[in-house]
């Protein structure tokens, strides 16, 4: 069996990491048997969660685990993609780990209040006497990390510029399309859910999220792909959980759609009988 090393639920969400909830879709796409742990960190192969064992192969990093599932597993996430489709669900899946992920962790660390309700937490552990000395540490480090990749080095009209302009990009793409690339899920829905997810996140207040929540086909997104691979939570993000109008078989799980199930999928979507 699969172990998934993650944070654990956090925030009202399955976990802090929205790599961590990437890959935790991912599983649950491909209907693989997995479990979690949250005890990994300490050993993480590349000093980040999530990492996954698979039957003694321990894999790090969200993408390359996904490339281990596809081959080993012999599933294809991007099934039914041509290649201009591929690019771009690994452009827009790129644009979301590495711009907006790092809006997301400034708006969390770096805005007092929020830090306060949330990364604090992740201190609770430490020796009281150090903690503070500790907690300032890592935050400096953040800081210095964020200064590094770019980000911190504009300010907060810019950030949420920056920001917002990827939500909106986001949004625009997905159109009133069920699923991030079209009428079925893909591989970039795992990224796209994990990553909206963050930003739309109610535990904490940033005007990211206030732009995101004035996106409602965002929310209705959260909702469907929260009911399809998440139906214990009625919710998630703020989002209520609501399939689009039912869940069918995804081709990048293996399932098998007839056209007549297709027609039918779409009349029920349409209001047609």
């Amino acid at each position: 069996m699969i172990t998934l090393y993650n944070f654990g639920p956090a925030f009202g969400l399955p976990d802090p990491s929205p790599f961590a909830m990437k890959v935790e879709t991912l599983l649950k796409m491909a209907n693989l048997l997995y479990r979690t742990d949250t005890t990994g960190f300490a050993k993480a192969p590349k000093g980040k969660i999530p990492y996954i064992d698979d039957d003694g192969v321990v894999v790090p990093d969200s993408t390359f685990i996904r490339w281990h599932i596809e081959k080993k597993y012999r599933i294809d996430f991007d099934r039914g993609l041509d290649p201009a489709q591929k690019a771009t669900a690994w452009a827009f899946e790129k644009m979301a780990e590495d711009q907006l992920y790092w809006v997301s962790v400034h708006d969390r660390w770096m805005i007092e209040e929020n830090f306060r309700k949330g990364p604090v937490r992740f201190f609770d552990n430490v020796p009281a006497a150090i903690r503070p000395v500790v907690t300032a540490m890592i935050r400096r480090k953040l800081r210095a990390t964020l200064h590094g990749q770019g980000l911190g080095r504009h300010s907060p009209e810019e950030i949420l510029a920056l920001g917002t302009r990827s939500i909106n990009a986001i949004s625009d793409f997905l159109g009133d399309k069920p699923f991030f690339m079209g009428d079925e899920p893909t591989g970039a829905d795992a990224t796209m859910f994990a990553f909206v997810c963050a930003v739309l996140c109610p535990h904490f207040e940033s005007r990211l999220r206030s732009a995101a929540e004035r996106r409602e086909n965002l929310r209705r997104y959260v909702g469907r792909i929260t009911a399809r691979y998440y139906p214990g939570l009625k919710a998630l993000a703020g989002c209520s959980a609501a399939a689009w109008p039912q869940p069918y078989p995804s081709a990048a799980c293996g399932g098998r759609v007839g056209l007549a199930d297709r027609d039918d999928f779409w009349r029920r979507a349409l209001g047609h009988s």
